[in-house]
């Protein structure tokens, strides 16, 4: 019978939304459900809905992947959601049994997609073919940074005050023309700053020249890469666009060209944030042999994401760090769980801060950094979340409303560790450490 372990808390972390979450709630009733079971892989139960038949869903324990009949698009669905946290609070309520043939099937299909993608990845590839299809690319990038860095400069040369009037398609034009030249990132870049003139920001002239200025020294450097150290090279390469597989990071590191790093690590929490084109950003964020560790998952619409890292777990894992100027992004190999003791942090505010500025001095494109901060006192002010710590330091916390009095019935008013996110303007929290446990702190 499935063993594995589940917390309210870690259920909802996986939602899609907030209706997701009340939904989901609403579903997590053994009057909901009928023909509920489990096995050593997978739990599965039947809901009936408007329809004649009743939805079936399942779960993979495993992997934490979930199938439902539902006609909904979101994932999980609210069945899955339901089901997940009915199981998390009354396991007794899924009995052994031999699972039945949509479960079957499906954990089948399942296996034998993942043998093929393996044997995908392990097919051997033409260098000769790889190098000129780089070299190709390369010429486009060259071509399409040239195109930029005059258009930043005419952009400047005309100062900045008729920003506000300018529509969308002004930077949507070359943030278009830098998808032709193979470099997303860079169009990236120009499809967020062209809503900070119009965003309300009393500073919004600030802000903008600094996100110019980013991009100028992306193009500057980019033509003078072979002058940098390899990780300021491997950081510009990727702000561009550059991307290197898992296998590819897997041979660097076994060249001694990327770090490796094993040992426990303990999941801090995840993010889920809507990027350009549909995308969407799934962060994960870890903590383990005294350093944080990012695993970051790109998927399109509502393409199943990764579910199975459980916030508030501690998992054993050799990590691969991406070669960066600031080492913090990772791939997972070797992952299993961990009944080691809690990694803890102990950073305070102060110090918190002075790390985002070092790395920030390292990457100067860094958008958000993962810290600690030990000895801080939740409270709201001006319908707003804030920390204090004991030296008087205060920072605004990126937090729904519930999540804050979450926070503050945690710490009781007293002092409490967090970890979280820092962004340059607000501490976004992942969770907190009360009498030697760690919560993970809901959206």
């Amino acid at each position: 019978m499935a063993t594995t372990t589940w917390t309210n808390a870690q259920v909802l972390a996986l939602a899609p939304d907030d209706s997701s979450i009340k939904s989901g709630k609403s579903l997590a009733s053994a009057s909901k459900w009928q023909n509920l079971g489990a096995s050593d892989q997978a739990i599965w139960g039947e809901c009936q809905g408007s329809g004649k038949n009743p939805y079936q869903s399942s779960i993979d324990l495993q992997e934490t992947a979930f199938k439902c009949s539902c006609p909904s698009r979101k994932f999980p669905c609210k069945h899955g959601l339901g089901l997940l946290l009915l199981y998390a609070d009354k396991p007794e309520l899924f009995p052994e049994s031999v699972s039945p043939a949509w479960v079957t099937e499906w954990l089948f299909k399942r296996e034998q997609s993942a043998t093929k993608k393996t044997e995908k990845q392990q097919a051997p590839s033409d260098p000769a073919a790889q190098a000129q299809r780089q070299a190709k690319r390369e010429q486009k990038i060259t071509a399409g940074l040239g195109e930029l860095d005059r258009w930043l400069q005419d952009l400047i040369s005309q100062g900045l005050a008729e920003m506000p009037a300018k529509s969308y398609d002004f930077w949507d034009g070359m943030a278009a023309r830098m998808v032709d030249a193979q470099a997303p990132g860079l169009a990236r870049r120009l499809r967020e700053a062209a809503g900070i003139a119009n965003s309300g920001d009393p500073n919004w002239v600030a802000t903008l020249l600094t996100e110019l200025s980013k991009l100028h020294l992306l193009v500057r450097g980019y033509d003078r890469l072979t002058e940098m150290p390899s990780g300021l090279r491997s950081e510009v390469r990727t702000q561009v666009g550059w991307t290197i597989s898992q296998d590819e990071l897997i041979d660097l590191a076994a060249q001694g060209e990327a770090e490796m790093v094993e040992g426990d690590w303990l999941v801090l929490g995840q993010t889920i944030t809507e990027e350009d084109g549909g995308l969407r950003a799934q962060r994960i964020w870890l903590w383990g042999q005294s350093r944080f560790a990012l695993i970051l998952n790109f998927v399109y619409r509502q393409a199943p994401l990764d579910l199975s890292w459980k916030s508030g777990t501690v998992v054993a894992a050799k990590l691969i760090f991406y070669p960066s100027s600031a080492t913090l992004r990772a791939i997972a190999i070797n992952r299993q769980d961990s009944s080691g003791p809690l990694p803890m942090g102990d950073t305070n505010l102060s110090q918190a801060l002075h790390r985002h500025h070092q790395a920030a001095i390292a990457n100067p494109w860094l958008e958000i950094f993962p810290c600690f901060c030990a000895g801080v006192i939740p409270y709201r002010r001006d319908e707003e979340w804030w920390i204090v710590d004991r030296a008087g330091i205060t920072v605004p916390l990126q937090i729904k409303e519930r999540s804050g009095w979450q926070l503050a019935a945690l710490s009781g008013g007293l002092p409490v560790a967090l970890s979280g996110i820092w962004n340059s303007y607000n501490f976004k929290p992942l969770g907190s450490w009360v009498n030697n446990s760690y919560y993970v702190i809901g959206d």
